[in-house]
């Protein structure tokens, strides 16, 4: 991997503010040593507060990160200090360097982790394909279970609507419980959306419930849907599909320019809450958006990270159905590269709201669709903030973005048309990156 990342792309991998504070001390030669690259990992000593300097080292494909440091923080400050140090040039952490020998030992370790996890995952197809009797037999127990919590949902929901919907306080419980009858239903999607209802506004609550209703009622007749609309649906009521089983099936390789990214902390119940990264990507040759999901546990960045604007030569698997946007991430064919040109072509306001409604009529519950943005001036009025090309407009989804992250856009544009990556939906567009007069990308996602 020859090309160094930018500075905001290693600071988009902290898990968190404090993280970030404290690599910015960190990135300066004074308190490294041994620091080399070969191109495909860094390796360094950091001076600290003991006699023994920490030994941190970052694979960068992935990246993975290791570091003798006591912190439970994952990347550590010291990993991401030394990232900083590495993306400000050959001078700090010379390349053509052979690893030490603690940083070799530690990279052949997961390249023997990783040849274990594959065997494993073969180990577990392979046992499922010797007895598909049992398979089945499982299958069809879930199913039954979750076409019984989608009618019970049903029924909750028309109970709702009897009640009348301005008249919360009489209803006879939150929707924090319904939501447990659906996860013991074993349906997930079902059980977020329905946790979701609590924090519904009044204005959109009846348009929620109708999209769920329509989703459960979906689910009641999925064997009657075409394949496409089905696999669809099973997705949006929490039915997965294995990641080795997507990898063997077919796959695209492309040369996937990454468009942007977003990172956010997600309720997984309880106390926890984890931090999920979505990454979109769009073939340079075939033209398909790709949508990657990673998550990290409380304290640790999640491990997918892609620097924004650069292509990446690799084989990406779909999830199947109407309108495949998630993929998971298979062989790469190199690691990411600057893009021969800078800012991607994008469309006009009026075809990206028409690329959303094409995707809205395959799967109704599609909230918004990755576009790009093309020649729009950012101006915010009266009304608020808004989009336009001189010829039409799209609103602004202030929900999706901060007000700095929107001033900051507008600084980038300086009254200039400018390309814009995010999220075209019924709320509004989403900004997520944008490119400035140079074709350099600019992040601003939350």
């Amino acid at each position: 991997m020859e090309e160094r990342w930018s500075t905001e792309h290693v600071l988009s991998l902290a898990p968190d503010a404090p993280s970030r504070k404290a690599a910015g001390k960190l990135s300066s030669p004074a308190p490294w040593s041994g620091t080399g690259t070969d191109g495909d990992a860094l390796w360094g000593e950091c001076r600290g507060s003991g006699s023994t300097p920490y030994r941190t080292a970052v694979e960068l494909a992935t990246p993975a990160y290791t570091c003798s440091c006591p912190s439970r923080k994952f990347p550590c400050k010291h990993a991401l200090g030394l990232l900083l140090l590495w993306s400000a040039g050959p001078e700090a952490v010379p390349a053509g360097a052979e690893p030490a020998d603690w940083a070799a030992a530690w990279l052949e370790e997961r390249r023997d982790r990783a040849e274990q996890a594959a065997e494993r995952r073969t180990a577990k197809a392979e046992a499922a394909a010797a007895d598909p009797a049992a398979a089945r037999r499982r299958a069809e127990k879930r199913s039954a279970r979750v076409a019984a919590g989608a009618q019970e949902l049903r029924l909750r929901l028309a109970d709702r609507i009897r009640h009348g919907l301005a008249d919360a306080s009489s209803a006879p419980e939150g929707w924090d419980e319904v939501a447990a009858r659906m996860v013991d239903a074993q349906a997930p999607g079902l059980a977020a959306r329905a946790r979701e209802l609590d924090h519904t506004p009044q204005a959109d609550l009846l348009e929620e419930y109708a999209m769920l209703h329509l989703l459960a009622t979906a689910y009641g007749r999925v064997d009657e849907l075409p394949e496409a609309l089905g696999a669809t649906v099973r997705a949006r009521v929490g039915f997965t599909t294995d990641t080795a089983e997507l990898l063997a099936g077919p796959t695209v390789r492309d040369r996937w320019q990454v468009l942007g990214s977003r990172t956010a902390p997600m309720d997984a119940g309880g106390d926890e809450r984890l931090t999920t990264r979505r990454v979109w990507l769009r073939g340079a040759k075939t033209g398909r958006h790709a949508l990657l999901l990673a998550f990290g546990r409380p304290g640790q960045a999640p491990d997918l990270a892609l620097p924004t604007g650069h292509l990446l030569e690799a084989e990406l698997a779909f999830h199947p159905g109407a309108r495949p946007l998630r993929a998971v991430l298979g062989t790469r064919h190199g690691g990411p590269q600057a893009p021969d040109q800078g800012a991607p072509a994008g469309l006009s306001p009026a075809a990206a709201l028409a690329e959303y409604g094409a995707a809205v009529a395959e799967d109704p519950w599609v909230e918004a669709w990755p576009t790009v943005l093309a020649g729009v001036v950012p101006v915010h009025d009266v009304d608020g903030w808004h989009l336009t090309d001189g010829r039409h407009s799209l609103r602004l989804h202030r929900a999706g973005a901060p007000e700095p992250a929107l001033w900051r856009l507008a600084a980038v544009s300086g009254g200039r048309p400018v390309t814009l990556f995010g999220e075209c939906g019924h709320r509004g567009f989403t900004p997520v990156t944008v490119w400035d007069e140079h074709g350099r990308p600019t992040g601003l996602a939350q």
